[in-house]
C-alpha cells in the first residue's frame, strides 16, 4: 500500500472485507478512520458512549455472523469498551476492536489518553497488538475481520 495515513488504509481494508457498518464514538484518535470508512461507503453508526457503540458491533455480530466492528478512541475509547469485548469472547462473537494510540513520536511523554491497551485487553481477545506503520494496518485489519470467525482460542469466533 501507498499511503501513509493508516486510518484510510484501515477503512479501505474493512470495505474490501466486505465490512458494511462500524460502530464509534467519534473521538480525535480515530477521525482517519470514519472519514475513511465513509468515503468508502461503510456505514458509520455514531453512539453516545463506547461501551454502546462495543456492544452495537457485538449484537451485529451476534444477528449477522458477520463480523462486527467497533472503532474507539484511545484510553477510556478503549477501557469503555472491555464489557462488550468479555460478552463477545463468552457467546464466540466475531469482532474486531479497533482502538485508537497516542503517536509514535510522542509515546512515553504523557500524551493524550496514552496507556498500554495491548495490556488491557489481551485476555479478552485472540489477538491485541500495536502496529508499527501505515502498511501494517491494512494488512492487520483485513486479516482481523476475515479470521474473527474462524480461529481463536476458545471457539471458532470471537473477538
Amino acid at each position: 500500500m501507498d499511503s501513509g495515513n493508516a486510518g484510510e488504509l484501515v477503512a479501505l481494508a474493512l470495505k474490501r472485507a466486505g465490512v458494511s457498518h462500524l460502530f464509534t464514538l467519534n473521538g480525535g484518535h480515530i477521525w482517519p478512520i470514519l472519514t475513511g470508512a465513509t468515503e468508502h461507503g461503510i456505514r458509520v453508526i455514531d453512539t453516545r458512549h463506547e461501551q454502546s457503540a462495543a456492544f452495537a458491533a457485538e449484537g451485529w455480530a451476534k444477528v449477522t455472523r458477520e463480523c462486527g466492528v467497533v472503532a474507539v478512541t484511545a484510553g477510556p475509547g478503549v477501557t469503555n469498551s472491555t464489557s462488550a469485548l468479555a460478552q463477545a469472547q463468552a457467546n464466540d462473537s466475531p469482532m474486531f476492536v479497533v482502538g485508537g494510540r497516542a503517536p509514535v513520536a510522542r509515546w512515553g511523554m504523557g500524551s493524550l489518553q496514552e496507556m498500554d491497551h495491548v495490556e488491557v485487553v489481551r485476555g479478552l481477545t485472540k489477538k491485541a497488538l500495536t502496529l508499527g506503520s501505515a502498511d501494517d494496518a491494512y494488512a492487520m485489519a483485513m486479516e482481523c475481520v476475515r479470521t474473527a470467525p474462524h480461529v481463536g482460542p476458545w471457539s471458532a469466533a470471537g473477538p
